[in-house]
């Protein structure tokens, strides 16, 4: 057993299972509290877009929101999680990639936009399910409403007519909080032409409070440097019928209001938006916003925010051809503070590090102090929905596994697996194999996994006792012989071979344990502890 960390006393009480989404849930509750409001069930809520191929990042929405539905639920109170589509908005731009017909669809709901693919009833139905398949696999509840179908029912009517009965102020209030001006010339409403289809051509002019229908004019535009002409049409828009919509600057109060949301994360690229609806909901719908949590983007190796325009898109689903749902919510739920790089070489990373926390909840490592204990062992209880193994898998660094894989023959990949496991010691069960089997998928798809980037110092002594494993390798007749020689060299030189082994673990895999070594370094060859070792000699 390995202990980490010395004892620290507890200044506070562990919420929860001690993790940012216990505190989360508990400053929620609490403030519910304080607002004297119903705690009979807790909604959070997680919007997504339905205009085009949702990239990894819209999963944290969703997940994070679930995540805090989850520790409300392990604090005693009952919660759900809503997830809303906006499949009234427009299509402002062809994402990269999908066929450039759609152009005679630009600035259609994405709701009555045919789908290009032609398996769903429309466009916005496609784009919605590639959100909901990996929320699905993974595991993630969720009550899915549609804007189209909200809008269309006409539920949002007497909302909506509230929002606009007060326009003026609404309008000066953007104003003035975000520096905006569009919505003191235009209605907070965008009807869709009953003449051209499109949604953002036709200009809100007038509000009929009694009939509760808006006059618009479908005149020019510019969206992304792009002039789209209006059709010109005149015409009423009905707010029962839901023949548009709401601007994202008062359509979150809206939906708060009208299904009772009490948490609601977002971006920081919606400050603006947060800001404007929390004011509309206190003031103009007398609802206190639900609470928030601000996030940073995921961004991509350039540093790029992920974009469905530029198609730099990593999806969830091409995550989890390489690697199982806990290791997504752990990107999800190891922090929601700070923009991440995420790209393919995080999953090698994280799928070893779900494995160290699951050694942490079994007690195969030993971490002393409580605080952090808890933590560790609430992560890995979230990562898995609350539902974790009962017990301990067989461990295997993702390295390692990629390189057998890399060398494993097509056919009897698992019996070969198998072998050259029991051969380095592992004990292999069913979740071992899967993991190599992965692990090989991702070799074959992106090549050698690198070596985790950890400082390695090495003693005069352990140096040269390298250096002899090295020659001695290259002469042995098996891996048994290589094992000797470690332990041979080590105590020639009065190093402790524990730490030896430690030192080439860390050379060759970049952590401080892994396989048995003597069959590894015979099979990996003598060349790749020599380019290991001359790599932080030259470093």
């Amino acid at each position: 057993m390995v202990e980490r960390g010395g004892p620290r006393s507890l200044s506070r009480p562990i919420i929860g299972r001690g993790t940012w989404l216990d505190r989360v849930a508990h400053r929620l509750i609490e403030r519910e509290k304080r607002l004297g409001r119903s705690l009979d069930l807790l909604l959070t809520e997680s919007g997504i877009a339905a205009s085009g191929i949702p990239h990894i990042g819209n999963l944290s929405d969703p997940a994070r929101a679930y995540g805090v539905t989850l520790a409300i639920r392990g604090l005693g109170y009952n919660s759900e999680m809503i997830l809303f589509a906006d499949d009234m908005d427009g299509l402002r731009s062809v994402p990269q990639g999908l066929p450039k017909e759609l152009e005679e669809y630009l600035l259609k709901p994405v709701s009555r936009i045919p789908d290009p693919y032609g398996c769903h009833t429309s466009y916005a139905d496609h784009m919605v399910s590639m959100m909901t398949e990996p929320l699905d696999r993974i595991g993630i509840e969720y009550k899915l409403y549609n804007a189209h179908e909200v809008y269309g029912s006409g539920r949002l009517a007497g909302i909506a007519a509230e929002i606009l009965s007060n326009s003026e102020r609404v309008g000066e209030a953007i104003k003035t909080l975000v520096g905006q001006e569009k919505f003191t010339e235009q209605l907070p409403y965008y009807p869709v032409c009953d003449s051209c289809s499109r949604i953002y051509t036709a200009k809100a002019v007038e509000y009929d409070r009694e009939k509760r229908r808006v006059r618009y004019v479908c005149s020019d535009i510019e969206i992304k440097k792009r002039l789209h002409r209006g059709c010109g049409f005149e015409g009423w828009s009905d707010l029962e019928r839901g023949n548009g919509k709401l601007p994202w600057k008062v359509e979150f109060a809206a939906r708060w209001k009208l299904l009772d949301i009490r948490f609601e994360a977002y971006g920081k690229d919606l400050i603006d938006s947060v800001k404007v609806n929390d004011w509309v909901s206190r003031k103009i719908l007398n609802f206190e916003p639900p609470m928030h949590v601000k996030y940073e983007h995921f961004i991509d190796a350039s540093r790029r925010k992920f974009s469905k325009s530029v198609g730099n898109v990593f999806t969830p689903q091409m995550w989890l051809k390489y690697a199982p749902p806990e290791t997504l919510l752990l990107l999800m739920f190891k922090r929601s503070v700070g923009a991440r790089v995420v790209t393919p070489e995080l999953i090698p990373r994280l799928w070893d590090e779900a494995e160290e926390l699951e050694d942490v909840y079994f007690g195969r490592v030993k971490i002393v102090d409580e605080r952090t204990r808890s933590k560790l062992r609430g992560l890995y209880e979230y990562i898995y929905l609350l539902r974790p193994p009962q017990r301990p898998r067989a461990h295997a660094p993702f390295k390692l596994l990629a390189e057998m894989g890399s060398v494993a023959p097509a056919e009897n990949l698992r019996e070969f697996l198998e072998k050259r496991l029991q051969r380095y010691g592992y004990k292999v069960d069913e979740y071992l194999l899967e993991k190599a089997e992965k692990a090989r998928l991702y070799a074959m798809d992106f090549g050698e996994v690198p070596r985790a980037k950890v400082k390695i110092e090495l003693e005069d002594s352990e140096r040269e006792a390298i250096q002899a494993i090295i020659e001695r390798v290259g002469r042995a007749a098996d891996g048994e012989e290589v094992q000797a020689a470690i332990f041979e060299e080590a105590r020639r030189r009065g190093i402790n071979p524990p730490q030896l082994f430690s030192k080439i673990y860390l050379l060759l895999l970049g952590r401080p344990s892994g396989p048995r070594l003597g069959p590894y370094l015979f099979d990996i060859g003598a060349d790749r502890l020599s380019e290991a070792l001359a790599s932080i000699s030259s470093s």
